[in-house]
């Protein structure tokens, strides 16, 4: 008879708990939420002309992006010229702002386009983004 309750026994205690195993997996996955930074990007690589005045501004909504080529990107997506401020205008919301990326070789031709297409669609708060060079 005893034999078989040690037996019995040494079944039960062969189980593997895997509580605590969950509890850090959860514990990491909220670690690696909590720490993860999200950078909108415009979408495509954009070689921004420096200035010594140039301030962060993170509470844009859209970004829009001219290459050295004349397109116009708009979140990931190119756009044509002529469609930039309806479109644009259509995914602000309330007081949103929108920042221009325009590349150090495009023309100023399709940036201030860009920036009248956006005045007639609307669009008031309007930037052009630079990357800070040192004073």
């Amino acid at each position: 008879m005893r034999r078989r309750r040690s037996i019995e026994a040494a079944d039960d205690s062969n189980e593997v708990n895997l509580t605590p195993m969950l509890d850090v997996v959860f514990i990491m996955l909220i670690f690696f939420i909590v720490t993860t930074s999200f950078i909108k990007e415009s979408g495509v690589e954009i070689d921004r002309p420096e200035a010594s005045a140039a301030t962060p501004r993170p509470d844009a909504q859209v970004l829009i992006a001219v290459t050295p080529e004349g397109v116009v990107w708009v979140d990931g997506q190119p756009v044509d010229l002529h469609r930039v401020g309806q479109q644009v205008a259509g995914m602000l919301s309330g007081e949103g702002s929108v920042v221009i990326q325009a590349d150090r070789e495009s023309t100023t031709g399709v940036l201030i386009e860009v920036m009248d297409r956006l005045q007639q669609a609307g669009v008031e708060q309007v930037a052009v983004a630079a990357s800070r060079s040192a004073p």
